[in-house]
């Protein structure tokens, strides 16, 4: 319940984009509650690669998704520094396929306006020596790396700071309705204390990522998310020092990352009706692997410190698996639906969470008759660290 007189906004999730919301919209002048049925980040967002992604990946099958990348990499670069490493990406071509893919990647790339350099395969090797050294030819882009907690823990502890409130572990169950039949609420599990809590808002806004078709269905609507989780390796030696990309379409283990002193591989991709049950086989993990020694055949020499895996939330179209855009959408359910105060936002990447988060709060504020502009583009991020010292209320 809000003890303020401003509008009050509940927030269901606490991921990348739970976190950016609450930010932007806490700027904003809103009240602002964020109920996580976990942790920060316990979910999709805690279980990335961390790739700061340029949009090279996308930009010749997702243009779409690329642009919405390359403009929000340049924006995190300045409100994040803390929790970037600005080590670049290179794409790599070792076959015949690869520089088939290199002029339709150059077009892709041209078109997305994304900053490339072509550099010779000596150069790389030299920055580089444990990369395969058949490298026949290589693009520098200005992919990233990024702490996954860090960057979530940064948003939420400087929405903190302007009065957003957090209450993990708290379940979602239920969607409250008026007499008007309007959602106007959440009914809460406390699962440390046990407990049921019923708080009150004037708007509801699921950000729950994959679990967002669960969470819509609590109001009777739906949202074509399709939950596709990519299975990622972490070996324990740090073997790059860039972002390492097969230069071609698209596919599993085609990325080797480096993150603090380990090496991580990505990512399969597949789709689940379970979201939260979604194991991860040996068989995934033994291709993820070979794969990756094709550009990297050091790993053979490194020890496998885990595998794991994160459930993308792809918005469902006519086309599957890894033809699914990358972008994201932000769901009006008075508009589509009928229903009103209740709102969601999914797909995307964690890369464009705070650009998911302006067009959420943009879309809020109009729902709402508030008038206030965005201001998350310029403003730097607090330390992450400042949201313990905060307490989680």
């Amino acid at each position: 319940m809000s003890l303020t007189n401003k509008p009050h906004v509940i927030i269901i999730g606490a991921g990348f984009t739970g976190c950016a919301t609450a930010h932007d919209l806490a700027l904003r002048g809103f009240d602002i509650t964020v109920v996580e049925r976990g942790e920060i980040a316990s979910g999709t967002s805690g279980r990335t690669h961390g790739l700061l992604h340029s949009g090279a990946r996308y930009c010749v099958n997702d243009p779409e998704a690329a642009l919405e990348c390359i403009e929000e990499n340049a924006t995190l670069r300045k409100i994040a520094r803390p929790c970037i490493e600005f080590n670049g990406g290179i794409f790599i071509a070792l076959d015949e396929s690869d520089l088939a893919y290199a002029d339709s990647f150059i077009e892709g790339i041209n078109s997305c306006h994304i900053q490339v350099n072509e550099l010779k395969p000596a150069h790389v090797l030299a920055q580089e020596p444990n990369l395969n050294p058949h490298i026949l030819a290589a693009y520098a882009v200005p992919d990233g790396a990024f702490d996954p907690l860090r960057l979530a823990l940064a948003f939420a502890a400087t929405s903190k700071e302007n009065g957003a409130h957090f209450l993990l572990h708290h379940e979602v169950q239920e969607l409250m309705v008026d007499g008007q039949g309007n959602i106007c609420g959440v009914k809460t599990w406390d699962r440390h204390a046990d407990r049921k809590i019923d708080i009150k808002g004037d708007m509801v806004v699921n950000a729950t990522g994959a679990w967002a078709g669960q969470i819509a269905g609590l109001a009777g609507v739906r949202v074509p998310v399709i939950p596709t989780p990519g299975v990622m390796v972490a070996y324990n030696q740090r073997l790059v020092q860039h972002v390492i990309n097969r230069l071609n379409v698209p596919g599993d283990g085609d990325i080797v990352l480096p993150q603090r002193r380990m090496s991580v591989i990505g990512t399969t991709s597949f789709t689940v009706e379970d979201v939260d049950y979604i194991p991860v086989t040996d068989e995934q993990i033994r291709l993820m692997y070979e794969r990756a020694c094709a550009l990297v055949p050091a790993i053979r020499q490194a020890h496998q410190r885990g595998a794991y895996m994160s459930a993308r939330p792809l918005i469902g179209s006519s086309v599957q698996g890894r033809s699914l855009s990358r972008t994201f959408k932000c769901y009006d359910h008075q508009e589509s639906d009928g229903v009103t105060g209740f709102v969601t936002i999914t797909g995307g990447k964690a890369t464009t969470c705070r650009a998911m988060a302006e067009k959420t709060a943009d879309l809020v504020c109009r729902k709402l008759g508030i008038l206030a502009e965005c201001r998350t583009k310029e403003m730097e991020l607090t330390s992450y660290r400042k949201f313990y010292l905060y307490g989680y209320s």
